[in-house]
């Protein structure tokens, strides 16, 4: 085979990638959908929230906060601003390091993501977790970690407790 041929994805590969960019898209509207429906925020809305909930103090440097969240400063940084007028959520300049940043879940913040996750966790259980076999949610974990490492994810797979 010519190095410099494409190496064409096989049949049974073909059927495992359409299968996987089915769920991509899928998977996040429908986590979306429940999200806005019950909760009237966004699926990266909780992210950030959760994120939050789940550091020490309930703050973060924006900048590790966006990379919890898979996000630019940017997207972050506009979000922030959003659940900031809601009272969700405050920033200030750290103290240790005034070039960063810190975001805080506010008490009104964590009540918001704790009426939430119930919620959002029976969700991810009903989609992702249920049609699983024990070892099928371990596969998909590594599966998901090997994709990440790959990617170049700096992200841990998080959690979606909230205490």
């Amino acid at each position: 085979m010519n190095p410099d041929e494409p190496r064409w994805l096989d049949d049974e590969e073909e059927q495992t990638w359409l299968a996987m960019v089915s769920m991509l898209v899928s998977l996040p509207a429908a986590l979306d959908a429940q999200l806005q429906r019950d909760a009237g925020i966004s699926h990266f809305e909780y992210q950030v929230l959760a994120g939050l909930s789940m550091s020490p103090e309930h703050t973060r440097r924006m900048s590790d906060l966006a990379d919890f969240a898979e996000a630019s400063l940017s997207r972050l940084s506009h979000t922030a601003k959003r659940l900031e007028r809601k009272g969700w959520l405050t920033r200030s300049p750290d103290p240790a390091d005034g070039r960063f940043t810190l975001a805080t879940l506010t008490d009104a913040g964590w009540d918001k993501v704790t009426a939430t996750a119930p919620g959002h966790v029976a969700e991810v259980r009903r989609l992702v977790i249920d049609p699983l076999t024990k070892v099928q949610a371990r596969q998909l974990r590594e599966i998901s970690r090997r994709v990440n490492d790959a990617i170049g994810s700096q992200r841990a797979c998080p959690s979606v407790r909230t205490t």
